[in-house]
């Protein structure tokens, strides 16, 4: 199993790979996570998260970052659609460009490629 500390240090590899800057946060606290969605407004270009049991449960977190309107994909270790069935409905989807699960920590290099593609083709347009 991989480590979140692996997790973050794979992110920092790619974010040097692809000339960019990431800040990683771990928190089970969904206030925490708010604060730090809010924070982001100014200073961030894109948000890559994975809220977990919040992505289900969280209004909180949902309107926090519909409201800084930040690029954000939602990314899960596992398959969220092969889990319980409550775990089918994302809160965070509908505010998100997209969602990358299923894939192990691989969910998180695959979202910050993806979310770098996207902050990019901004740029060119």
């Amino acid at each position: 199993m991989t480590t979140l500390d692996e997790i973050d240090h794979l992110l920092q590899q790619e974010a040097a790979a692809l000339q960019v800057r990431v800040s990683c946060l771990q928190s089970n606290h969904e206030g925490a996570l708010v604060d730090a969605i809010q924070a982001a407004w100014g200073s961030h270009s894109g948000l890559l998260i994975n809220a977990g049991a919040y992505t289900h449960t969280s209004v909180a977190i949902r309107d926090a970052i519909a409201a800084v309107a930040i690029p954000t994909v939602e990314v899960h270790l596992s398959n969220i659609y092969r889990r319980e069935e409550f775990r089918h409905h994302s809160y965070i989807a509908p505010v998100a460009i997209g969602q990358i699960s299923g894939f192990g920590a691989e969910s998180y290099r695959l979202g910050l490629h993806a979310l770098i593609r996207h902050l990019r083709s901004l740029e060119n347009t």
